[in-house]
């Protein structure tokens, strides 16, 4: 039994004073390229890590849901009959379950305790890690039999109608259908998936947490998705075929989008344009070219920092200070943005050079302590037999 395994089971032990059902394991992820377009249909290519979000369950024989976090050191009460969004770490449980029952599955009470190493506002998505842990979790405490695709929907969903965040199908999707050594091409118009290899031979995946707050970052990304959303207007008006992003040209932007608003314009053309990154960068690895890849994962914080506009100084200055290491093959920030992590591919032998240099550094220059962590790629959302 490993030690967050352990921790969790211990402390449910310790909160209920009974042993849990099961025990439910479900990871963070990375998306290796491919940022702000799943929710424009476009294609992404993220893979679950060994950063996890770990739930441990059991049925009550009244109508309650009780709930505990380890991180917040909270225990949460509330009837099933009376739940509703909180503007707490409950929310996340809560929406799921309210999902199940509107879809008409029958959920009795539970306790729940909820441990993880998934560092919360890093961009590695915690919060569907939780969502998909649940949705898991009460599927197989209470024999919903509900089938993976739909337990992503569900998710999706609680994320949409209780924490308020228009989120695309990816950071779900990723957890829940991870798998050891490969990335996901997922293409977020049809959910249609394949699993690529993703070895890198000599090389890490090494996240820096900037540890700034997203302060900014839902009503930042809700603003974003209406802006592509009226880009995507714009365009249709004069090609009815025209559903999303996904179907849109550049050519199309520069005639219906580019006279009518320079930011809608910057918005929409960094999408298009990231989606024919995407397909390009499958082809690098598919012929084995980690580094091309790396290029194409500057290119893309590029248009996310400069078109999109969603990074922030202190990923900015990660990102310049690897840009022409020969050690660092690409990086990019990751995620909604406003802070966050980036995700670098780094020579296995630098990093801890590296990472003692930039910590120091950025301390230096934005006053803030910096956490580096290495992400190996991992199983998606699955129960822990122990």
């Amino acid at each position: 039994m490993n030690i967050a395994v352990k921790n969790v089971v211990d402390t449910f032990n310790d909160q209920f004073l009974h042993k849990a059902s099961l025990i439910v394991r479900s990871p963070g992820r990375v998306n290796i390229i491919g940022e702000h377009v799943d929710y424009n249909e476009g294609f992404v290519l993220p893979a679950a890590i060994d950063k996890a979000i770990y739930v441990a369950v059991s049925k009550r024989t009244d109508g309650q849901i009780n709930l505990y976090s380890v991180d917040f050191k909270e225990k949460f009460e509330v009837a099933i009959a009376d739940i509703e969004p909180t503007k707490t770490w409950a929310t996340y449980i809560l929406g799921v379950a309210d999902q199940l029952i509107k879809r008409g599955y029958k959920i009795g009470g539970f306790n729940l305790a909820l441990d993880g190493d998934v560092p919360i506002g890093a961009g590695l998505s915690s919060s569907a890690a939780v969502e998909c842990a649940t949705v898991l979790a009460l599927n197989n405490l209470f024999e919903l039999g509900i089938d993976k695709m739909e337990m992503v929907r569900i998710a999706q969903k609680a994320e949409h109608s209780f924490s308020g965040v228009m989120c695309g199908i990816m950071d779900m999707f990723a957890s829940m259908f991870g798998k050891k050594d490969h990335v996901i091409k997922l293409d977020c118009k049809t959910l249609a998936y394949e699993y690529k290899p993703f070895v890198l031979h000599g090389y890490k995946i090494v996240l820096l947490n900037t540890n700034v707050e997203h302060s900014l970052a839902s009503s930042a990304y809700n603003e974003r998705r209406s802006q592509c959303e009226q880009g995507v207007a714009w365009v249709k008006a004069h090609h009815p075929e025209v559903n999303s992003l996904r179907d849109v040209s550049m050519e199309m932007l520069e005639k219906q989008v580019a006279p009518k608003d320079a930011i809608i314009y910057n918005r929409c053309k960094y999408v298009v344009e990231e989606i024919q990154r995407l397909l390009n960068g499958c082809k690098d690895l598919e012929a084995g070219d980690i580094a091309a890849l790396g290029k194409k994962m500057f290119a893309t914080h590029d248009g996310l920092s400069k078109l999109y506009e969603v990074s922030c100084r202190e990923a900015d200055w990660l990102v310049e200070q690897v840009k022409n290491n020969p050690d660092v093959l690409g990086a990019r920030m990751m995620g909604g943005g406003f802070g966050g992590c980036t995700i670098n591919i780094v020579k296995d032998a630098a990093i801890p050079k590296l990472v003692e240099k930039l910590t120091n550094g950025y301390k230096e220059k934005m006053g803030l302590n910096l956490s580096a962590y290495i992400a190996n790629i991992e199983n998606g959302t699955e129960e822990v037999v122990i």
